[in-house]
């Protein structure tokens, strides 16, 4: 099963991404109910190991997130990839992030090695580039430039993701309550 662990939005921050993407007219969106900050991308799994995954992230304890979001940017170099709200790196959310990648490893998860770079995706783009597309990102990022939005970080999820020729698509598996405190 396709999996990973991130931290779903709040409606009203998801509400606040909708609007930044109204001014996109390249690329595919992402519908808000897919909006998420990754904290760890499973891939494939067995269920039984994913059984045991939620085990260890059941027992994580760790304070509420601020989510502090911080403009715009395009990943993926000179053709852009992926266009994603940057999120601000705190110790907090470096912490929690190490830990599910510790719940992971503790469960028989071997992760890739990767810098986290908290971001929410908010379109993504086509291989290939029809005229004039990345004019339109390019003046898109520039307008967005000075985007800003808190929201709570209230908890972490593991979820499914199936892919369709649409998209992918979530679904949450289990949800792990930040608890406002450090145990």
């Amino acid at each position: 099963m396709r999996a990973f662990v991130g931290l779903p939005l709040p409606d009203a921050a998801q509400d606040a991404l909708e609007r930044v993407q109204e001014g996109l007219t390249a690329g595919r969106q992402v519908p808000a109910e897919n909006m998420h900050l990754t904290l760890a991308f499973l891939d494939d799994q067995p269920e039984q190991v994913l059984q045991t995954l939620h085990q260890e992230l059941s027992e994580i304890r760790a304070p509420e997130l601020q989510l502090k979001f911080q403009g715009v940017e395009a990943f993926g170099g000179r053709l852009p990839r992926v266009l994603a709200a940057t999120v601000q790196k705190t110790p907090e959310l470096s912490r929690l992030r190490d830990r599910v990648r510790s719940a992971c490893q503790a469960a028989g998860i071997e992760l890739q090695r990767e810098r986290f770079r908290p971001h929410v995706t908010l379109a993504r783009f086509p291989r290939q580039f029809q005229p004039g597309q990345l004019e339109k990102i390019v003046l898109f990022l520039q307008e967005s430039a000075g985007f800003s939005l808190e929201a709570e970080g209230a908890g972490f999820a593991l979820f499914q993701s199936t892919l369709t020729p649409g998209g992918a698509r979530y679904e949450v598996l289990a949800e792990y309550p930040l608890s406002g405190r450090l145990e």
